[in-house]
């Protein structure tokens, strides 16, 4: 089968094809090796948090099969794997001396990718902070920020000789909002003021991090990861557009600004007055925060659609809780658009909007994109999984990535979310993002049609070459199925 949409696209040739994991959706071993419990191992195991009860307790048990991931990623042919470290394995307390065995682990992890030629990418956080932490107060403290840098100068002085790549933060915005704002996500808890606070503490743990690792390596490439969303009003009424820009400034700017430009958007801290005054910020605050930085991260998944409510707004959770700041005063819609398993409407060309405005707001910088990816319901047939879908799905976004290219954008690399199958935080295990099927009873994994269709986008550099019904049905390299030992 060819890309869905047929015709050659090629790549700059030193253009980054890697796949993307998290430590708390994949590791399992979660009371090894000195590691305690994090925010996400408390909120889980919580009764009516997670779908099905969930927890992370095993996981892909990637702990235990580290060494057989790392050549399921060779098969693929992956030039670069991105994965995060997981704080309370490192720093159990999130305060005091590293632990040395978790630090081992991934050292290990480390040697294993550059033996197989494949470049590590580091993310220091993504969402797993040290439960002690929590007890303290969590983000919305700003103590937090500051053992975060502590963290990441431990992890960076430990891996930084074979590490070149290091993103601080994981999607800030899910940490803020999403854990203190509506409490879906870990820690569960629910105040708007919360929120705010935590992003900012987020983003200054970060300019603090950056400018420690800068001082051990200045060489090194540092950056954030952050969720951006194309963003459109429902109609051309100003209610619309007005609803379009509080989410936008809540959802986008809330993060770009203070991290790009040192400044947060005056409208964002207009439109949530009532909630916070925004007293946590102190003098020096955004220098550290703006500290310069060598790349920056945009995962993308879908677009947001607003309108001025009619009567009670009707969001879900992912996109704006009813309480957080900002989100009472819009309506979530949609276009009509075919879905993804998680209810999110698939549109590229959203994609190449965000990009190219990224590129035309902010200060020239280097950008890959650090996840892209899609939930759809797989099945095993003959021990094999055909995902079409999936497939259309990167395919329709790479072309968006070439297309943004073309335009002058300075993408650098792309990262498919996910490699494998996972723990989906608060769905559980019910939703699927892999290109590797994963069976949580055996821990047998099975490589998917998007597997071996991505192994052929990365041989080629590109999209559309006649080779890729034979390479992708072929069972030679990162076909069949790689059972674990």
């Amino acid at each position: 089968m060819t890309s869905p949409n047929g015709h050659r696209v090629a790549f700059p040739p030193d253009f980054l094809w890697g796949a993307a994991t998290a430590a708390y959706q994949i590791e399992g071993g979660a009371t090894e090796g000195g590691r305690t419990p994090s925010i996400w191992d408390t909120f889980s195991r919580t009764a009516g948090k997670v779908k099905g009860g969930d927890t992370g307790d095993v996981a892909c048990d990637h702990f235990h099969r580290s060494a057989d991931d790392v050549k399921l990623m060779a098969g693929l042919g992956l030039k670069s794997y991105r994965f995060s470290l997981s704080w309370p394995r490192i720093q159990p307390d999130g305060r005091g001396p590293a632990n040395e065995v978790g630090l081992d682990f991934y050292r290990r992890l480390v040697d294993d990718l550059l033996a197989h030629g494949i470049e590590p990418w580091v993310t220091l956080y993504h969402w797993d902070l040290p439960q002690a932490l929590e007890d303290a107060g969590g983000w919305p403290v700003r103590d937090t920020a500051a053992r975060f840098a502590e963290y990441a100068q431990i992890a960076h002085r430990a891996l930084g000789d074979r590490v070149r790549h290091w993103t601080t933060l994981n999607e800030p915005w899910c940490s803020a909002f999403l854990g203190y704002g509506s409490g879906v996500h870990a820690p569960g808890r629910s105040d708007g003021a919360d929120a705010l606070r935590a992003a900012h503490h987020l983003m200054l743990g970060h300019g603090l991090a950056v400018q420690a690792m800068r001082a051990d390596q200045p060489d090194h490439d540092l950056g954030i990861t952050v969720n951006l969303y194309a963003i459109s009003p429902q109609t051309d009424s100003p209610a619309d557009a007005d609803a379009a820009r509080r989410i936008d400034g809540l959802a986008n700017r809330i993060f770009l600004d203070p991290v790009l430009r040192g400044q947060y958007p005056a409208d964002v801290v207009e439109d949530v007055r009532e909630v916070t005054d925004f007293g946590h910020v102190r003098d020096g605050d955004l220098e550290i925060i703006s500290t310069p930085l060598s790349v920056l991260g945009i995962n993308y998944y879908s677009r947001y659609v607003l309108s001025a409510p009619d009567g009670e707004p009707a969001e879900p959770y992912w996109r704006a809780p009813s309480n957080w700041p900002g989100s009472e005063t819009v309506r979530f819609g949609d276009r009509g658009l075919p879905v993804t398993d998680m209810n999110w409407e698939i549109d590229a060309p959203g994609l190449v909007e965000v990009l190219e405005r990224v590129h035309r707001e902010y200060p020239a910088i280097p950008i890959y994109i650090t996840e892209n990816g899609s939930a759809f319901v797989d099945e095993v047939v003959d021990g094999q999984v055909d995902d079409p879908e999936r497939v259309a799905f990167f395919d329709a976004h790479l072309r968006a990535c070439s297309d943004a290219i073309e335009a002058g954008v300075p993408l650098r690399g792309y990262f498919a979310w996910s490699l494998m199958d996972n723990f989906e935080w608060a769905w559980g295990y019910s939703k699927r993002f892999g290109m590797v099927y994963v069976d949580y009873d055996t821990q047998v994994r099975i490589p998917k049609t998007s597997a071996r269709w991505y192994a052929e986008v990365i041989r080629q550099n590109g999209l559309g070459g006649s080779e890729t019904s034979a390479n992708q049905r072929s069972h030679s390299g990162s076909g069949g199925q790689e059972r674990a030992q």
